[in-house]
């Protein structure tokens, strides 16, 4: 949740704006020793050194501009990645293939095409995921084989560029790229030098301004992503989007949807019994699901704290604010939105469309309103489209958890995410103790509610405290942030794993995240906690194959479909959204029917029918695809 929208659009490209793990400047602390005649060992991402860079002028300009500035930026960051490499020894596959990335896109940059091919190599020989293997590098080496096919003949590149990609997406299987070649049209379609401009002036120039010209790794490896996409992509994005559009076109046979075999609704009719499911999320619109929302019989709308439980008004749930504080509302309010409310909406179905290539009126409105925003304008658009992201997502999850079962009663747990580029607020110990609490107290809350199933649809890391601290600006330098970063992050998921283990009886359900990474090596709460009451679970498309999304972990066996799951959003229009986020709700969905029917299932019980009963992923015989026909029937079969 805390990468900002144009890196979500970006990501993917076979040269993107995604997150990269990179070296920088001088150490800002003193490196452990390295042993003798070996490298320093790497735990977890916060074993990697930190850098900064001192820059001239504004982030934005400084892309813009590119030049001699930009040239000896470059090459400070390609010497710290490639020291990084020989002093490191980074076993993690997705952070290699962000260095070699990042030395992709520099030597493109730096007009080194085959250093950039022999990184493609490298990137692709470490990509587990098919699909994404078959893809990675296509785009840049059809670049590279029209720029040496058309030599000094500039206007033979446009179709000398068109034929070197079409010849290599024709030659790859459709079934197993479709979700990739898809989601690179989408992008394609609507990344513009405004957009890429307009993020970087409103996300990165003020956090610069404040620090003094200093940028960290965190933030300087977008730098390096962005000039990439004016300099490189975003003169072939036109005519990629054309063959990917011709690709597409000529694959308009349907896509086997496994699911619908496999899933199964619950009848009113049914012997079932009721149970309670908590989504604890971004909020949900109650008045959707009138005969599925919990209720708290205690407690009346009347402006007090009748039952004594130190929530006002808690008739179907509770909520807190940005403070961490019990508030009334369920639902945010979307007082701070700045754009109507209709043109939000329209923008967030366009996208949608975008991403699956509907050609619908959304999706050209979008595309058009893109084109029309100045760079100043962007970054208000992007962080109009995160509020409502937010605002639609618990209902989201909530319709997904709910559907096909009319036993089930949702009690909805309102976080409330920041939604701004800069943090609203800067992380300190008294706002992570007062989190740490609310956390310990939703989980209270639940005990007390019998509650069984809890899905949490969102997540965070060590990294992304560090983040935080520096867009504020606070600390003298990155250590002081990194020290920092360490203590929050340790009071924040050391209290979501007490209160877990306060409440063995409920099963809680975790989204692994969308950052195509280990959610373990980057330390994801609260995806990558290891407990006997905790699932998290990846996302798998239509088909059941990887999205190319989907983060992992030695702790994720379990998948669902999280690509274009439809469900409600506030005010009963239904969209589909895609993400790990739409994954877990349906594990949930699933439990809270095994439930029903058989109520005396254990956390344990839980875990192992749907284990027992999952399929096994074509080519990783270990990662299992949920089959709820199957586990319900079980859960039946073993309350007999």
């Amino acid at each position: 949740m805390t990468r900002s929208l144009i890196l979500s659009l970006c990501a993917g490209l076979s040269i993107s704006m995604s997150n990269l793990a990179i070296a920088q400047d001088a150490p800002s602390s003193t490196p452990p020793s390295q042993p003798a005649g070996g490298k320093l060992p790497v735990a977890s991402s916060d074993d990697l050194p930190r850098h900064v860079y001192q820059i001239e002028g504004t982030p934005s300009s400084l892309v813009a501009n590119g030049g001699e500035a930009f040239d000896q930026f470059l090459a400070k960051v390609r010497a710290d990645a490639e020291s990084d490499l020989a002093a490191y020894d980074i076993k993690d596959p997705t952070t290699l293939q962000g260095y070699y990335q990042l030395l992709q896109q520099i030597a493109m940059l730096q007009h080194r095409t085959e250093d950039a091919l022999a990184f493609t190599n490298q990137i692709r020989a470490l990509e587990q995921k098919e699909s994404k293997k078959l893809m990675t590098g296509l785009l840049l080496s059809a670049i590279v084989a029209a720029e040496k096919a058309s030599g000094d003949n500039h206007a033979a590149f446009d179709g000398n560029f068109r034929a070197a990609l079409n010849k290599r997406l024709g030659a790859l299987p459709w079934d197993v790229v479709r979700e990739e070649i898809l989601s690179a049209k989408g992008r394609a379609e609507i990344i513009s030098e405004s957009l890429v401009l307009g993020s970087i002036k409103g996300q990165l120039d003020p956090v610069v301004a404040n620090a003094g010209g200093e940028l960290s790794n965190d933030l300087a490896k977008n730098l390096v992503s962005a000039r990439m996409t004016l300099a490189v992509i975003l003169p072939v994005l036109p005519a990629a989007a054309d063959v990917y559009s011709q690709i597409i076109d000529s694959h308009k046979t349907a896509v086997v949807d496994i699911w619908g075999d496999r899933n199964v609704a619950l009848a009113e009719s049914d012997k079932a019994t009721p149970v309670v499911v908590a989504v604890w999320d971004s909020g949900v619109d109650v008045d959707l699901f009138p005969k599925q929302t919990w209720t708290n019989s205690a407690e009346t709308v009347n402006g007090k704290d009748d039952d004594g439980n130190g929530y006002v008004d808690d008739v179907h749930g509770i909520a807190y604010d940005l403070d961490a504080k019990p508030v009334v509302e369920l639902l945010r309010p979307l007082d701070e939105l700045r754009s109507e409310k209709s043109l939000v909406t329209t923008n967030t179905k366009g996208l949608g469309d975008i991403r699956a290539n509907i050609d619908s009126p959304e999706a050209s409105a979008l595309k058009k309103y893109l084109r029309s925003l100045k760079p100043e304008e962007v970054n208000a658009f992007l962080e109009d489209l995160n509020l409502f992201g937010g605002y639609s997502h618990g209902t989201h999850v909530a319709g997904i958890a709910s559907d096909g079962n009319p036993f089930v009663r949702i009690l909805p747990a309102r976080i409330t995410f920041d939604f701004r580029s800069i943090p609203t607020h800067t992380p300190t110990i008294e706002r992570a103790k007062a989190e740490a609490k609310a956390a310990r107290d939703t989980v209270a809350y639940f005990k007390k509610a019998g509650v069984r199933v809890v899905n949490m649809s969102w997540g965070g890391s060590r990294g992304d405290v560090e983040a935080e601290l520096e867009k504020k600006g606070w600390g003298k330098d990155s250590a002081e942030r990194a020290e920092l970063a360490r203590t929050l992050f340790a009071i924040q998921r050391d209290a979501l794993a007490e209160a877990f283990k306060s409440a063995p009886e409920i099963l809680f359900i975790a989204a692994a995240g969308n950052a195509d990474s280990n959610n373990q090596f980057e330390e994801f709460i609260p995806s990558g906690l290891n407990l006997p009451n905790l699932i998290t679970v990846g996302a798998v498309d239509q088909s059941g194959k990887p999205t190319g999304f989907t983060s992992f972990g030695e702790n994720v066996h379990l998948y669902a479909n999280g690509f274009e799951v439809d469900s409600y959003i506030p005010g009963g229009q239904r969209l589909k959204f895609s993400g790990t986020s739409m994954a877990a709700p349906q594990v949930a969905n699933l439990a809270g029917k095994m439930l029903a029917v058989n109520p005396s299932l254990t956390t344990v019980q839980l875990i192992e029918i749907m284990t027992k009963s999952g399929d096994p992923m074509d080519g990783n015989p270990d990662r299992l695809l949920i089959n709820p026909k199957k586990a319900l029937e079980l859960a039946r079969k073993s309350a007999s």
